[in-house]
């Protein structure tokens, strides 16, 4: 049963990758999407992984609660007007999401 995007269920969150040959990703709620993402073989580069660099720089399609402070500074330097651009390793996952790269 699905509400919103949500496995209400099980509380479980699918990350999905188009664009890309990497497979989708089921995650708990909440959890952090930086953990399970390796360097190799992602579709998503990291760096610090604290928000700071802007590595981890992506378009997300799907409801998620809006960035802090600190990511939305990152945000408005990066990618000024792109109202969907995220830092991968700052995301907050509360439904099914699509991850593509955005290009600087």
């Amino acid at each position: 049963m699905e509400e919103f995007g949500l496995n209400i269920m099980s509380n479980l969150c699918t990350v999905s990758f188009p664009g890309s040959d990497y497979p989708s990703i089921t995650l708990p709620a909440h959890e952090n999407l930086s953990e399970h993402l390796t360097i190799q073989n992602s579709p998503v580069l990291f760096g610090c992984r604290t928000g700071i660099c802007g590595t981890c720089l992506v378009e997300v399609i799907g409801e998620i609660p809006p960035p802090e402070l600190d990511e939305l500074e990152m945000l408005n330097t990066l990618a000024p007007n792109i109202f969907n651009a995220r830092l991968a390793c700052q995301l907050d996952l509360t439904t099914n999401i699509e991850i593509g790269r955005l290009e600087q």
